[in-house]
């Protein structure tokens, strides 16, 4: 009985010894040139290679300050994708950043550490022509074209609402116009009813005599 439990362990261990090798010896290569451009004071793009010849799947980011505070893990899976933006930074501010690729059958071992400082919100930007490959300035367009958009929509809107105001106010000017003219005409035959004056200026004289008291006298 004791062999055979010596056995079953033995054979555990011989699987799973060999499923680890396989795994290990399946899972992808570290990253290799990993680099930190585009720095701003707020965000920053990090760009690295992957050997030939590995199935990629993803990568894997690390991301700390050098003091030891505000550590961030980045993970995205399905895509073929070799940089990364890293946004919400401080300001003059010590990074360090490790990268890992994703395979089929795991992820890698993490890449050399990488150390990087952000800028001042005062610096400008580096106004030379590789910026446009830059995913933050591009993002910075869009968001300025988004704006532009916008600020078009809203001056269409009042544009169209000033036209409204314009025609209600004009209609409203012809139904008022319309109601005084009308109001004139029902004044005027009243007018006309009146006491008709001679052309001399007097009164003209009724047609009817006054009626002259009749006495009659009866005899008895």
């Amino acid at each position: 009985m004791a062999r055979l439990c010596v056995l079953v362990n033995s054979v555990l261990l011989l699987l799973f010894g060999s499923d680890t090798f396989l795994v290990g010896a399946n899972r992808p290569p570290a990253p290799v040139n990993v680099s930190v451009m585009y720095l701003r004071a707020d965000s920053a793009t990090v760009s690295w290679d992957v050997p030939e010849g590995d199935v990629i799947i993803g990568f894997s980011i690390s991301q700390q300050r050098q003091d030891g505070h505000m550590q961030r893990f980045i993970r995205e899976v399905n895509t073929t994708s070799r940089t990364c933006v890293l946004w919400d930074l401080e300001e003059e501010t010590d990074y360090i950043v490790q990268v890992q690729s994703i395979g089929l059958y795991g992820e890698s071992q993490a890449s050399k550490r990488v150390h990087f400082r952000t800028l001042k919100k005062s610096d400008r930007f580096p106004s030379n022509s590789s910026n446009q490959d830059d995913p933050t300035v591009q993002g910075l367009d869009k968001s300025r074209n988004l704006q532009t958009g916008e600020m078009i929509i809203i001056v269409v809107v009042l544009v169209m609402w000033a036209a409204v105001i314009a025609l209600f106010c004009r209609q409203y000017d012809i139904i008022k116009d319309n109601d005084s003219s009308n109001s004139k005409e029902k004044v005027k035959p009243c007018s006309e009813r009146s006491t008709p004056e001679h052309h001399s200026g007097g009164l003209l004289r009724s047609k009817f005599h006054p009626s002259v008291p009749s006495i009659n006298i009866i005899e008895v």
